[in-house]
């Protein structure tokens, strides 16, 4: 067993780095005191750091996407400090970050005890990213990283709508990804949730994810939050019948908290093995299926 947390994180108006550094650590050792092995924060988290401008700057939305960036090898740093003092795998959330081809993107590190393993960029942008923060894809592709804990991915909000995604990280062996989000709406958030679970049913893989809650009036980016942090599964043999081995109990709350859950990694592998159904296995036979019958109009 392994023992997870996802974070439904409210965002604050942290004014200094000292109560920003505080606030991040209070929450971590909040976590990891609980028995968490994993941490997972929302995308954009990293925002909050915009929390620190002048309240003008803090209200342009382009100018605060620029004016974090000097701030984030520092957060980088506290991330990595956290992950080895507490002991624990950490992915605070994502962060636009200004790449060398002058493009931001929206960027998630994975940090461990041993320190940082890399990163995962967002890849597929949603109409927001593209026509209001001109926030480009990545462009260095998925990855896998190798954890204690087992091999993991990460898909970042969108991400989880698009089943190709998902697909080439469960062929690459991940047991678990990571689903950072930030959704304004109900619909926006259930939309990431659909996916997630549905990338678990059909890969025979665990899915988590971490939403960002609240309102933030000072913030363009993050002005309203909503959902619900979720740990989602294949409904077989030792797993919910409903896929969902753990969900929040309040969508959107005033305040951070923790959904923390215990993954069987050994019996998820089962399924894949001895299951009901092996939709992973038969994932190839939809295209033999179609490919002597093609859909005719009528």
């Amino acid at each position: 067993m392994i023992r997870l947390a996802a974070c439904q994180y409210a965002i604050e108006c942290l004014q200094t780095w000292g109560a920003y550094e505080q606030h991040l650590a209070a929450l971590c050792q909040n976590a990891a005191g609980q028995g968490a092995q994993l941490l997972l924060l929302p995308e954009y988290a990293g925002l909050v750091l915009s929390a620190q401008l002048a309240p003008e700057m803090r209200s342009d939305l382009h100018a605060s996407i620029a004016a974090i960036q000097p701030l984030l090898p520092r957060w980088r740093a506290l991330c990595a400090d956290l992950a080895r003092t507490l002991g624990v795998y950490l992915q605070p959330g994502s962060a636009p970050v200004l790449d060398s081809d002058g493009h931001y993107r929206n960027r998630a590190w994975l940090f461990g005890p041993e320190g940082e393993l890399g990163h995962q960029d967002k890849l597929i942008m949603t109409r927001f990213e593209r026509e209001a923060w001109g926030v480009a894809g990545g462009r260095e592709g998925l990855r896998c990283f190798d954890t204690d804990l087992g091999r993991l991915g990460i898909l970042i909000c969108y991400d989880n709508e698009f089943p190709l995604l998902a697909r080439h990280l469960a062929e690459a062996g991940a047991d678990l990804i990571l689903a950072p989000s930030c959704t304004d709406t109900e619909a926006g958030y259930h939309r990431v949730r659909i996916g997630a679970q549905a990338r678990a049913l059909e890969n025979q893989i665990a899915v988590l994810q971490a939403p960002t809650v609240g309102l933030a009036p000072w913030s363009p980016a993050l002005d309203e939050n909503i959902g619900r942090a979720g740990l989602y599964v294949p409904p077989d043999y030792g797993m919910p019948a409903d896929g969902v081995l753990a969900e929040s109990s309040q969508l959107s709350p005033a305040a951070s908290q923790w959904l923390l859950a215990e993954l069987d990694i050994a019996g998820l592998r089962r399924v894949r093995e001895q299951g009901q159904v092996f939709t992973r296995r038969d994932w190839p036979e939809q295209a033999v299926a179609l490919r002597p019958s093609p859909i005719s109009a009528r």
